[in-house]
């Protein structure tokens, strides 16, 4: 019961969470290249490497991103029902 009441809550935050570290990802790749945007893996001005670093840099923020946002969901949600939503 207690994860069919979780779930549209938890794709809810999902979805803010994949605006928020897309917002983030933006943020740290400007202060750390002084480029507006990331490359894309298919633009021809930027190298193997700097497609590759923002990927990863990407995909470290969003992995960040989503476990804050899983975790603290579940917490907010154990402390409101008493209740862990797995259980």
């Amino acid at each position: 019961m207690h994860k069919l009441l979780y779930k549209p809550l938890g794709m809810l935050f999902g979805v803010l969470g994949g605006l928020l570290a897309s917002l983030l990802f933006k943020k740290v790749w400007q202060l750390s290249t002084g480029e507006p945007e990331p490359p894309q893996a298919t633009d021809r001005d930027f190298t193997w490497r700097e497609v590759l670093i923002a990927a990863m840099i990407q995909g470290a923020v969003f992995g960040l991103v989503k476990a804050a946002i899983d975790r603290g969901g579940a917490v907010g949600y154990r402390k409101l029902t008493g209740a862990w939503p797995d259980d």
